[in-house]
């Protein structure tokens, strides 16, 4: 018997993986977070399976459940919005499965920044702009952060921000950042990327804040933070595929035409 910890993806159904896809159509249990994963992504399941959206239950239901099918000899599908290894809450989870001497997986998913670059339709590192991302959050109601883990020692980097659990934080947020991005800094809030209602607000570290409160966003949003969401065409060409500089596929410089 094993758990397979799925990564659904931010919410489109078909960016669930192949791989996620057919374990979740071999599972006789299948639990998911149905605040954050959409009911589509789990109808690959058997059909006398057990799915139980885990949404309204505490860990130690969640892993009664997964015993009861451990017993009888059951694969799980535990399946979390986007990757699992980012805010997945999973450690917790194994640490029991390891009490308990039970087998599990984990089965990467596409984690929200990577869907909401592709909504914006943009790189987020890019040369000599950002070549760094930083996936971080805010703490409000939820455990606090390490020492040390602040947005303010992030900022000093430049690197292009992802901000979880932040929506109801974009006055903090902005405190924290202009100092180092500066007022005019482009930050994007991409509200349930990959779901139907899917909205993307653009705006400025110091005008975005009244553009969430009009759109009514509290909760279930991304904050993509730094210069690379901006316009800019001049940064230079990646050195990739720069003709001049050759590599160990393009061992030699192309000649100019």
């Amino acid at each position: 018997m094993t758990v397979y910890f799925i990564g659904a993806g931010p919410g489109d159904p078909e960016l669930l993986t192949l791989k996620a896809a057919r374990v979740i159509g071999a599972c006789h249990v299948c639990l998911y977070a149905g605040s954050l994963v959409p009911a589509e992504v789990v109808a690959c399941a058997p059909e006398e399976a057990l799915v139980m959206d885990t949404a309204p239950m505490t860990l130690d239901e969640t892993h009664g459940v997964i015993l009861a099918a451990h017993r009888r000899g059951q694969d799980v599908a535990r399946v979390h919005s986007g990757d699992p290894s980012l805010y997945g809450a999973i450690a917790e989870q194994i640490r029991r499965l390891k009490a308990d001497g039970i087998d599990y997986q984990i089965i990467p998913g596409v984690p929200a920044y990577a869907a909401a670059a592709a909504a914006l339709g943009t790189e987020l590192t890019v040369p000599e702009v950002a070549q760094s991302i930083i996936l971080t959050r805010m703490s409000m109601k939820s455990t606090g952060m390490p020492p040390g883990e602040t947005l303010e020692n992030f900022a000093r980097s430049g690197a292009t921000l992802a901000i979880h659990l932040g929506i109801r934080a974009l006055r903090e947020i902005e405190r924290q950042l202009v100092p180092h991005y500066g007022a005019e800094c482009p930050v994007a809030v991409i509200y349930r990327v990959g779901w139907p209602d899917q909205m993307i607000i653009r705006g400025t570290l110091t005008d975005v804040r009244e553009k969430v409160r009009a759109a009514k966003i509290t909760r279930t949003a991304l904050i993509l933070v730094g210069p690379a969401l901006g316009d800019s065409h001049g940064f230079p060409d990646s050195a990739l595929y720069d003709a001049a500089k050759p590599h160990v596929l393009r061992p030699r410089a192309a000649a100019k035409i």
